[in-house]
């Protein structure tokens, strides 16, 4: 127990010397966080083989917690006030700038299928194809 409390003073330590600001990227934050978890685990896998199961359930938590914190990921949807340009949308659904409404249409469809949360895609990315569809079909 005294190293995550030497853990949460060193955390502590470094947010203080950031001084509020990002100190690491989104990605640069994964890798750590992900390697973090695999830590996490390896010690509570040790921890538990020596008897110590109240340090194990701790680990095994903090690890899953660092684990979900690395797959988090998508695209954020675009805000509510905020427009898309035309040529954005083109780029986005992968048309042409003389693309005709049903070119566009079955270009969504294609994305769609693909990206649909249901299906394995993110919220974000769909809100993406949704607002780029709009965009073109509404000349």
């Amino acid at each position: 127990m005294s190293y995550i409390a030497l853990g949460c003073v060193i955390l502590a330590l470094l947010m203080w010397a950031g001084g509020g600001k990002a100190m690491l990227k989104r990605r640069e934050w994964r890798f750590i966080s992900g390697g973090f978890a695999i830590m996490a685990f390896a010690g509570a896998a040790y921890v538990g083989l020596v008897g110590k199961w109240g340090s194990a359930i701790v680990l095994v938590v903090l690890g899953l917690g660092l684990a979900v914190s690395t797959r988090r990921t998508g695209v954020m949807p675009p805000s509510k006030g905020a427009t898309m340009s035309e040529t954005e949308a083109r780029s986005i659904l992968g048309v042409g700038a003389n693309a005709t409404v049903e070119d566009v249409q079955a270009a969504y469809s294609r994305l769609m299928r693909l990206a649909h949360p249901d299906k394995g895609g993110t919220d974000g990315l769909a809100a993406q194809l949704n607002a780029a569809r709009d965009r073109l079909t509404r000349r």
